[in-house]
């Protein structure tokens, strides 16, 4: 290829710089000088208006809200069920000693979590304060959370309780303390590890509504106490170093979110404006016009108007007959709106908004009408994999700090039993946290398959029944119970077994004798 030369005789070079990317004299990235932040800086500015924009999103946009929804419904659900896995290797514990607590711990944490009480202010269970805790990470980036001690409450089984805080009251101080190191109201210590919080007595917003209450102050609250037990339960996913607040999963899409509701409203009013001229009436007479068809200067001319005004077009029904004024013309009017264009162009604005907030658009609008069963179960498979990934998140950052909270106070009360808790902590807290499973496009194909993967080994009953928000386990055990009864019940009433459930018996054998 035969070079540009310059006025000199020298090559010319089409960029400035190795990478593309980074010209400074390419027309299309001239403009293009984001500046430079780091993982506090870019927030400490801007969070509270990224905040505050995904609030009024939330409030006035029904596809915000129903995605927001829709993310809420498929994380969280009814609940995430504790399943407790104590390391009974580690504390010498055969499987079935295992079991048996872990049972009891399960059990013991679904009374607590399922009650009220959870609640500081008694308003939430354990189950829906964990779907506001999704809520508020997409919404404000993080959620914020103090365990309370609460002794002698009415019906409280136990005194542990979790307050849940907006998170614009975490902010420092107008006057902070010399020498402290808090940035956006997180005390942190030289290694970066926050040590402190910095909690307001009320919202920012709230200082011109309550009555007799003009003075904000701050409260330190550190991370943990000195044996250990925490005090914040602050929750969220940082993305680079430095980072200490949560930002709001909607800020990539809020600009077009709000370009689109703009659009959606100016394209509805317009085509309900549309709608309400049925047809246009046109005069070629102007103002001397009139006075020589009527042959005077000013009151002719005004009842014209005054005629014409008073006549509504809206007011015609079927059959009616126009009498039209001298020199007027009769059109009809053939609207524009709505425009055809319309649906391809804000589905494809949705789409662009789905990939933001790793929804697929058919769940974002709910419509799968434009959908087969392949490409609506690999948009689901895709969406499903990011549901376990804030699952795994909910459950690591807030479901179980609140479970070790409980735990603790359910050892020393001696409900559960936990020798050497404190020394072997981490052992006797292990668990996992199962939530609803992901649903079914289609049950048969679905079925058939699950049977086939467990029949060629390439899948096992723990993981099928965990697509379905199921313990394995339990759900076994129920069947045997009700295949036991069930066989009790038939033999009481004449009944054959092995007819009503189509299960034929079985002659043991040595070889099946053995396998047992």
């Amino acid at each position: 290829m035969q070079a540009i030369l310059g006025a000199d005789g020298s090559p010319i070079r089409l960029f400035d710089t190795a990478h593309r990317g980074a010209s400074k004299t390419d027309r299309e990235m001239v403009n293009w000088r984001p500046k430079e932040t780091s993982g506090f800086s870019e927030l400490s500015d801007e969070l509270g208006t990224l905040r505050n924009r995904s609030q009024d999103i939330e409030r006035n946009h029904g596809v915000a809200a129903g995605s927001i929804q829709t993310l809420i419904d498929n994380i969280v659900g009814p609940g995430l069920r504790l399943r407790a896995m104590p390391d009974a290797g580690e504390l010498g514990w055969d499987l079935e000693r295992a079991k048996e607590w872990a049972d009891d711990v399960e059990k013991k944490w679904e009374r607590y979590s399922s009650a009220q009480t959870f609640d500081a202010a008694r308003l939430q269970t354990a189950h829906i304060m964990a779907a506001n805790v999704v809520r508020y990470r997409i919404i404000c980036g993080e959620s914020i959370c103090l365990p309370f001690w609460l002794p002698e409450r009415h019906g409280a089984e136990y005194s542990t309780a979790i307050r849940m805080v907006e998170p614009a009251r975490l902010s420092t101080p107008d006057m902070p303390p010399s020498n402290k190191d808090i940035r956006q109201g997180v005390e942190i210590n030289p290694i970066g590890e926050p040590v402190a919080y910095w909690v307001s007595n009320f919202h920012p917003a709230e200082n011109a509504t309550l009555t007799g209450v003009k003075l904000r102050r701050w409260r330190r609250i550190t991370t943990r106490m000195r044996n250990g037990r925490r005090r914040v339960i602050h929750s969220f996913e940082p993305k680079r170093a430095g980072q200490l607040r949560g930002k709001p999963l909607l800020s990539p899409v809020l600009q077009r979110f709000h370009m689109l509701d703009h659009y959606e409203r100016l394209e509805v009013q317009n085509a309900v404006l549309h709608n309400l001229i049925s047809a246009i009436v046109e005069t070629p007479l102007d103002q001397q016009g009139i006075t020589e068809l009527f042959g005077a200067e000013e009151s002719p001319y005004q009842s014209y108007l005054a005629a014409r005004n008073e006549f509504s077009m809206s007011a015609l029904k079927g059959g009616a007959i126009i009498s039209a004024f001298p020199g007027d013309t009769v059109k009809p009017f053939a609207p524009t709106r709505p425009n055809t264009a319309y649906g391809d162009f804000v589905r494809n604005a949705y789409q662009y908004i789905g990939a933001g907030l790793n929804i697929p658009v058919e769940l974002l609008l709910k419509d799968f009408t434009q959908s087969n069963y392949s490409s609506a179960r690999a948009a689901l498979m895709e969406a499903w994999r990011f549901f376990m990934g804030w699952r795994k998140w909910l459950g690591a950052y807030w479901y179980k700090p609140c479970y070790e909270l409980w735990l603790e106070e359910a050892v020393n009360r001696g409900n559960v039993d936990a020798p050497d808790f404190y020394e072997k902590f981490q052992l006797y807290t292990q668990c996992e946290w199962v939530g609803p499973g992901r649903g079914s496009i289609d049950p048969d194909r679905e079925s058939k398959a699950h049977k086939r993967d467990l029949d060629n080994a390439t899948s096992t009953l723990s993981e099928i029944y965990r697509e379905k928000g199921m313990d394995w386990r339990e759900e076994i055990s129920q069947r045997a119970k009700e295949l036991a009864f069930s066989k009790q019940l038939a033999e009481e009433n004449g009944i054959s077994f092995e007819a009503l459930t189509g299960i034929e018996p079985t002659q043991p054998n040595e070889q099946t004798n053995q396998n047992q």
